[in-house]
């Protein structure tokens, strides 16, 4: 538990399943009124920060001593992905994976995500639910120029892309999801909790 100014606290946590459970619980106590003056919660792949803690040292110590359910059972919502499985990379992740390029797609389409935290970009959403057999790598080259709807992966997360930027990810695949749009209400598509089904469509 570390101290963030006067009223802020910075959980850190044993890994992403950890933090995904912890920020689910956190998101449960502070709609259950169980966590007074704890305004913004912001997740990260292993910490979670609260801000607008009234008193940040009684409650880093009253943390330890919560019980919570796995994340699963806790999960907000499912955003359903339409997704053609025709990236750049996608030979070349499927040839990591020692799969046709077929494969690599139904592999990729099986797994249930789940969305940890966002960051990089508004609207982007870095996914885990991948097993760990399947993690790669980032290119060694950054692309100057990523299209908006490119889904990729890095590591042993999974993301699309909200607009067009720069990016080191393996591209596998393309989507018309509007991961951001400032007139809808939520802005974003994908938030931390949400569960994600990518859906394959078209040859």
């Amino acid at each position: 538990m570390l101290p963030v100014g006067s009223r802020a606290l910075l959980v850190e946590l044993g890994g992403g399943e950890e933090t995904a459970a912890f920020h689910a619980e956190v998101l449960r106590r502070r709609a259950a009124g169980l966590l007074p003056g704890v305004g913004e919660v912001v997740p990260a792949a292993r910490t979670v920060l609260l801000d607008g803690v009234d008193a940040p040292s009684a409650l880093a110590r009253e943390i330890p001593r919560w019980e919570y359910a796995h994340p699963g059972d806790t999960a907000a919502g499912e955003v359903v992905v339409p997704v053609r499985y025709d990236g750049p990379d996608l030979p070349e992740v499927a040839d990591l994976w020692g799969v046709s390029e077929q494969e690599a797609a139904r592999i990729h389409a099986s797994a249930a995500y789940r969305v940890a935290f966002c960051g990089f970009a508004p609207g982007f959403g870095y996914l885990t639910g991948l097993p760990d057999a399947y993690a790669v790598p980032r290119r060694p080259t950054p692309r100057t120029a990523v299209p908006a709807g490119a889904l990729a992966l890095a590591g042993g997360y999974t993301g699309i892309y909200p607009r067009p930027s720069p990016g080191g990810w393996q591209l596998i695949g393309t989507t018309t999801a509007l991961l951001w749009d400032p007139s809808r209400e939520p802005a974003a598509l994908l938030s931390p909790g949400t569960r994600v089904r990518f859906v394959p469509e078209g040859p």
